[in-house]
């Protein structure tokens, strides 16, 4: 559609919405006509708005009002006429700085990040951490929490860290917490959650199991307990309060509570990865585009980060009004996700 308007037509939407993101407030003709290049008289350019708003780019919100970019409006803009600005030295270091903090374990930098992008760009900052099922093992350790209890801690390739409380069956010692640790270490590392567990039912079919009746019990016991609690990965969200900052521009404050409470959703956590899946970067979904943001006036910018073999594992990315300024944040998370990935490769 975007070659189907002249260049007076794309320069006034270009304007519209570029006085929507700077003010939330509809624009007139009046004070179009004085940013405008050329002199066009306020008469002229109200017959370009009412063609804009007969495309279904422009509404007025109320009789003789200004107009707003609609949805479609802003994803002509975003696609045909926005320029990508470029970071500043200042902002890359930021971002290097907070990603790339030595000894930070992989959860840790996916916090930073979370919060890197929050305060960058004053929405909300959006990480989806990895499936551990389908991350490769580097170490596995039982701890003993006292009877009838244990901390299993697993530490994947990627250096994500994720402990988790089991029950254990009567009758397990701390000997064989240590005895199923080193079965695990001695036959899994280097696999996935879903191969391991696969392997010890394997063995266990076949009677071949090194190891003690209880200590194989518990080892089931810890695997299943993995694969029914993490296949969902994790949603991590930082600086929500930015997003009621503007109660005017975002709508009804009882619909933003209801994103968040949607996105915290198990089934809705994988479906943001997914939405990267068969993109190569930067992905941009406009308000009614994507039903989790259809009734909020919320637009999303997520980028995929990818691990050493250069599979997508998360997303990284931001939540926030539609007049978000997209110039300066689409280029903030495409390197953050960069940054991301270039850690995970030298791991």
């Amino acid at each position: 559609m975007i070659s189907d308007l002249n260049d007076r037509s794309r320069e006034i939407l270009k304007l519209v919405v570029e006085s929507y993101v700077e003010t939330g407030a509809p624009v007139g003709s009046r004070t179009l006509s004085k940013k405008l290049h050329e002199n066009i008289s306020p008469a002229t350019i109200r017959n370009v708005l009412a063609d804009l708003e007969e495309y279904g780019l422009l509404y007025a919100p109320h009789v003789s009002a200004g107009r707003l970019p609609t949805d479609l409006g802003m994803r002509l803009f975003v696609d045909g006429i926005l320029e990508i600005g470029n970071l500043t030295d200042e902002e890359r270091i930021q971002i290097e700085a907070q990603c790339k903090t030595n000894g930070a374990s992989f959860n840790q930098v996916l916090e930073q990040a979370g919060n890197l992008m929050s305060g960058l760009s004053a929405c909300a900052g959006l990480v989806v951490a990895p499936k551990t099922e389908q991350q490769r093992l580097k170490h596995v350790e039982f701890v003993s929490l006292g009877p009838g209890r244990a901390l299993v801690v697993m530490v994947t390739e990627e250096g994500q860290v994720e402990n988790r409380v089991l029950d254990l069956p009567v009758g397990v010692t701390p000997s064989i917490l240590i005895e199923a640790g080193n079965y695990l270490s001695s036959k899994l590392i280097g696999q996935s959650l879903t191969e391991a567990k696969a392997v010890i039912a394997k063995e266990i079919r076949s009677n071949k199991a090194a190891i003690h009746e209880l200590s194989t019990k518990l080892v089931e016991a810890g695997l299943a307990t993995w694969s029914d609690t993490s296949d969902d990965g994790v949603l991590i969200v930082r600086g929500q309060s930015n997003l009621l900052q503007d109660i005017n521009a975002l709508g009804d404050l009882e619909n933003i509570r209801t994103l968040f409470t949607a996105l915290e959703t198990k089934e809705n956590l994988l479906r943001l990865v997914d939405l990267t899946q068969d993109a190569a970067g930067v992905q941009i979904f406009i308000g009614a585009e994507n039903e989790l943001f259809s009734v909020t006036g919320c637009s999303m910018i997520i980028s995929p980060y990818r691990n050493s073999e250069e599979q997508i594992i998360g997303t990284i990315g931001v939540v926030g009004p539609t007049r978000m300024n997209y110039a300066r944040i689409i280029p903030m998370v495409d390197y953050t996700a960069k940054v991301v990935s270039q850690m995970l490769r030298q791991k």
